[in-house]
């Protein structure tokens, strides 16, 4: 028979508990979790007969934390903290030639360079196995929260992520944005206001991408519409091709401009600039793990040999 604290902390429940008081909503959470939602009600009214006081309580059709389910929230989060701790230590123990790195990639940087460096990776530590992902940010964060990834490769600032204590970045390059263009009227300007790119049609990153997010968030500081978006593309290959196709407008890295565009549209910086870092982000001391030091160490190397922007010339 299971103890009250077998009841409590199992892994299901807790899970469940966490979804919930993500979403606050039960339908959305049950989908989430691929259950039932009188499934995951009767495992919520369960916590709650354990613990001895509700977890939640709604207001209409809004869901709220109770005092007692904010403690709860707090002791989970303390419980998986101290078991992704103990699984780094445990894993800085390690080789730094065996094992698996997991890696999570923002879906709309170009990959190709990460890709080329995990070929030459593989070939001189085919003892370590890599596993890329291409994820939303959403889903980085996550995963970084329930160390599911050992590395991020993503854009930066991000406030999507909420609380950076238990992380730490290591910057790859800086970038700005720049505007590309196929209008005559604009073919000498070496920057841009945001005000004279309205003009025409846009094409950009679907809405909540980092790149979406950051163009309307400057236009929005210079107290200027944002562009009008005719379509939405995910990686910087689909956009320029769209954009130099038809005519539109778009905004992309200075890294992958300067390797993909070879004079087939006019570019400009943003006045005032527009600039992000590309960058890895990481768990704190998940460094410390011999294969991801290593690996780290061998990416900065790699670079050190030559740039990320020639590396990505050689590869587009």
């Amino acid at each position: 028979m299971k103890t009250q604290q077998e009841n409590i902390f199992s892994s299901k429940t807790l899970t469940y508990f966490l979804q919930l008081a993500e979403t606050m909503s039960y339908t959305q959470a049950a989908q989430i979790l691929g259950i039932t939602q009188p499934a995951l009600t009767q495992q919520i009214k369960k916590l709650e007969r354990t613990v001895g006081a509700p977890l939640f309580y709604s207001v209409g059709k809004k869901l709220h934390l109770s005092d007692a389910g904010y403690t709860m929230l707090d002791a989970t989060h303390q419980i998986y903290e101290t078991l992704n701790k103990a699984a780094d230590e445990i894993q800085q123990s390690t080789s730094a030639t065996q094992g698996t790195i997991n890696i999570g990639i923002l879906a709309s940087i170009e990959d190709q360079v990460f890709t080329d460096f995990a070929i030459k990776y593989y070939e001189k530590n085919n003892g370590i196995k890599l596993s890329t992902h291409m994820l939303t940010r959403k889903e980085i964060w996550e995963r970084l929260e329930n160390n599911t990834i050992d590395l991020a490769v993503m854009y930066l600032p991000d406030e999507s992520i909420k609380n950076w204590k238990p992380y730490e970045t290591k910057k790859i390059i800086t970038e700005d944005l720049i505007f590309l263009h196929n209008n005559e009227r604009l073919e000498k300007r070496k920057r841009v206001r945001f005000k004279d790119t309205l003009n025409n049609k846009w094409v950009t990153y679907p809405p909540q991408y980092y790149l979406n997010d950051t163009i309307r968030e400057a236009y929005k500081n210079a107290m200027v519409d944002h562009p009008n978006s005719v379509a939405h593309f995910a990686t910087p290959e689909q956009l320029f091709e769209f954009a130099k196709r038809t005519g539109s407008y778009t905004a992309l890295p200075m890294s992958f401009v300067t390797a993909k565009n070879h004079g087939e549209m006019g570019m400009a910086l943003f006045e005032p600039e527009i600039k992000f870092d590309l960058a890895f982000v990481f768990r704190r001391g998940k460094d410390q793990i011999p294969r991801i030091n290593s690996f780290l160490k061998t990416f900065d190397s790699y670079l050190a040999k030559k740039d990320y922007v020639s590396r990505l010339k050689e590869s587009l």
